[in-house]
């Protein structure tokens, strides 16, 4: 048996150089077959070769060809037949019903009564029946052999992949060798549809993937449209979702630029996929001013944001890049990414606490940076709420006060501090602590005009520490269920790199004292995205579940991004405003305050450090009570 198989496989390798041809061969010989199983059928064992009117050979000779003509018409000699799914029987079905009406209509025509109607009516019936078995039967024969080579059925993967441009076509050419079988291609471009792209076929649009005859034995989706709009990326993701199968994607454009990926190195749908948003347009001349040739100094430089900015100042060659970050391992992290990324920028990785003025001081004192960008923070809500509440004030309200007077001593040219939502009204303590941070930022800039002080303030960032997403992925590998706080809750979503961008815009084009704040676009709600992920997952919401927890302690149903008193103005930038700030606020006693609360050095019970965040910060009604 395997001998035989294996001379098939033989036979049908030296058969793939001269593919039209024989295909083209195959089916006449199969429409020569059905046209003596029609005679068969009519006349019956004694008389189907007897009865024949004398000139049948030259009919048949006509049928195979007007047959032949209406396939080549239709390029089915060109397609693989291992790839023979719905598409296939479709155009086989219009080829074999057409050419047989011409060749019912030729021989009436001619008058050669002699060929029994009977057959002229059937014939296409039985060579469509014919031309598709011998495409099926090619089909489990290469499945099967390919199952014996690889193990079993259960080991072979099967995908469509949603893109038929160059991406797609360097994917099909080497994801095979990663035990990956490509079964067809899907894309708008009219122009594909039915043409090859590395001799697999373009079955369709994208919409497609919704027709399960089009899908066939597929085991999972490929997006493999980095080049496109967001807008049309996530069109593709939200189709993929519906299918119920896994979804995968090809690297984005920005990873295929920086050389993260090869696209071939498929990878899960992330977040920056889901949020499907246009990239920003920045002034990259006007960074490159304010950062070229600087040293840059950046605070929790290991964290999500700090890390990302670290990576986008580093493209604007600094003269000398310095990281501090508490973090030994955040640290050594993205020192080692940023050595291999950037050979040749100086890198200074220095272990550093915010809350050791001393040690700030010595550090700004060395490296003499000129511009900071302040991203150490405690920024988790429930851990900041319950018995964290004089840790989070020191962290992110003293911290900036010690970074940012470090700074004006120091003669910085800019410190922007990473600000947040969640010090709009805020009724959490970190949210306080942050708004705290901003009237410290004020207030340094009213105080020190040698340094442009200011504050950037956006909403949750997709993919960073703590981020649901993570967090989701995790509880739908284990196999759920999901557990969401609340089915209304929604939130402002940005990726990490697009904030890290306008951060550095707003740097440039920011005056000392504002708070600028990104357009976050439009807010998600969370369940829908759980439920979202779920289906990329190729998973049910039956399956996994989704458990509703209850709104945790200082957590808003919704965040803005602006208090009511505030008013924006817009910026040359898109995405990014201006926020002018309520003025009520007792900014001149905020620096005595905070040297007071630094002169303490003991621990507040949370009671004292709610009530002392209360009388500074005005907004700040905390939900917990006293």
């Amino acid at each position: 048996m395997r001998s035989l198989e294996a001379l098939v496989q033989r036979a049908l390798t030296l058969a793939r150089r001269y593919r039209p041809w024989a295909a083209s061969a195959v089916d006449a010989l199969a429409i020569v077959l059905a046209w003596q199983a029609t005679y068969l059928f009519r006349l019956g064992f004694e008389r189907w070769l007897h009865e024949r009117p004398p000139y049948d050979g030259l009919v048949l000779l006509g049928v195979v060809a007007v047959y032949l003509s209406a396939f080549a018409l239709l390029k089915l000699p060109q397609s693989l037949w291992r790839f023979s799914g719905f598409g296939e029987v479709r155009r086989l079905t219009l080829a074999c019903f057409g050419a047989g009406l011409v060749c019912a209509a030729g021989v009436m025509g001619l008058q050669l009564y002699g060929v029994p109607r009977a057959v002229l009516a059937l014939h296409p019936f039985v060579a469509l029946m014919a031309v598709c078995v011998v495409r099926i039967g090619y089909r489990m024969l290469h499945e099967h052999a390919r199952a014996r080579a690889a193990g079993s059925d259960a080991d072979i993967r099967r995908a469509v992949v949603m893109g038929a441009g160059e991406a797609a076509r360097r994917l099909v050419a080497g994801i095979h060798q990663q035990g990956w079988l490509v079964v067809g291609l899907l894309d708008d471009d009219t122009a594909k549809h039915g043409a090859r792209i590395a001799g697999v076929p373009v079955l369709g649009p994208l919409d497609a993937v919704r027709d399960k005859g089009v899908l066939g034995d597929a085991t999972h989706l490929i997006i493999a449209l980095p080049s496109v709009s967001a807008a049309r990326r996530r069109r593709a993701v939200e189709l993929a979702g519906e299918t119920g199968l896994p979804v995968l994607t090809v690297p984005s454009a920005d990873e295929l630029r920086e050389g993260n990926a090869g696209v071939t190195r498929v990878r899960d749908i992330e977040p920056e996929d889901l949020l499907g948003r246009e990239p920003v347009q920045l002034d990259e001349a006007g960074i490159s001013e304010a950062l070229t040739g600087k040293v840059v100094l950046i605070t929790g430089g290991g964290g999500s944001i700090g890390s990302e900015l670290c990576r986008q100042v580093a493209r604007f060659n600094p003269a000398r890049l310095v990281i501090v970050e508490l973090s030994e391992f955040n640290l050594y992290t993205i020192e080692q990414e940023l050595s291999e990324r950037h050979p040749g920028l100086p890198l200074t990785k220095l272990i550093g606490d915010v809350k050791d003025l001393d040690a700030l001081r010595i550090i700004f004192k060395r490296q003499r940076p000129q511009v900071v960008f302040h991203a150490a923070a405690y920024k988790h809500v429930p851990l900041m709420e319950e018995d964290n509440a004089w840790a989070a004030l020191r962290n992110n309200t003293l911290g900036t006060y010690h970074a940012a007077l470090a700074a004006a001593e120091t003669g910085v040219e800019r410190f922007v501090l990473i600000s947040t939502d969640k010090a709009v009204n805020p009724t959490n303590v970190m949210g306080a602590t942050k708004r705290a941070a901003e009237m410290v930022i004020s207030a340094m800039a009213a105080e020190h005009p040698g340094t442009r002080f200011m504050a950037v303030r956006f909403g949750n960032v997709l993919g960073s520490s703590g981020s649901v997403i993570p967090k989701f992925k995790e509880q739908i590998a284990r196999g759920g269920p999901i557990t969401v706080t609340h089915p209304d809750i929604i939130r402002y979503f940005m990726t990490i790199p697009e904030a890290a961008r306008l951060v550095i815009q707003a740097a440039t084009i920011g005056e000392s004292g504002q708070v600028l704040v990104l357009d976050m676009g439009e807010p998600v709600k969370i369940v829908d995205l759980a439920r979202t992920m779920i289906r990329l997952a190729g998973r049910t919401e039956e399956d996994i579940g989704i458990r509703f927890t209850g709104l945790r302690p200082g957590e808003k149903l919704f965040e803005e991004l602006l208090a009511d008193a505030d008013a924006t103005l817009p910026t040359g930038v898109e995405r990014l405003r201006i926020a002018r700030l309520d003025g009520r606020a007792a900014q001149g006693t905020t620096l005595a305050w905070l040297a007071d609360v630094a002169a303490r050095g003991s621990v507040m019970p949370d009671e004292v450090m709610r009530g002392v965040l209360r009388e500074r910060v005005p907004e700040y009604q905390p939900t917990s009570s006293d």
